[in-house]
């Protein structure tokens, strides 16, 4: 009888750290690819310039820092994603602004503009 229970135990913390591992996997996947980038450094042939993730992180920094979501960088430069992190769900990355949605005034089906 001990050692039904024991095994039961056993089984049961096994269990119970697979679920914490699926759950930080499952967070850290989730996560889009991120990067701190100055706010204030756009450049319309480069984007904008990336800069340490303590910009993004502490309100003391001389550097007016925000996260940018997708994108490719190149020589300390990212363009082609955005500075909206991407709702979870939204169909991947495809295209140039994978998950951002572009609405405006009027734009979409149901709107009074016909």
């Amino acid at each position: 009888m001990a050692d039904a229970r024991r095994q039961l135990r056993s089984g049961a913390v096994v269990l119970g750290g697979m679920g914490l591992l699926a759950a930080a996997l499952t967070a850290c996947s989730s996560d889009p690819d991120k990067r701190c980038v100055d706010r204030d450094s756009y450049n319309a042939l480069r984007g904008y310039k990336v800069v340490s993730d303590k910009n993004c992180t502490s309100a003391k920094t001389s550097v007016h820092g925000v996260w940018y979501y997708g994108g490719k960088k190149k020589s300390g430069w990212v363009e082609g994603g955005s500075l909206t992190k991407p709702r979870s769900g939204s169909g991947g990355s495809g295209g140039r602004h994978g998950g951002v949605d572009r609405g405006g005034f009027g734009g979409g089906k149901g709107s009074s503009g016909g």
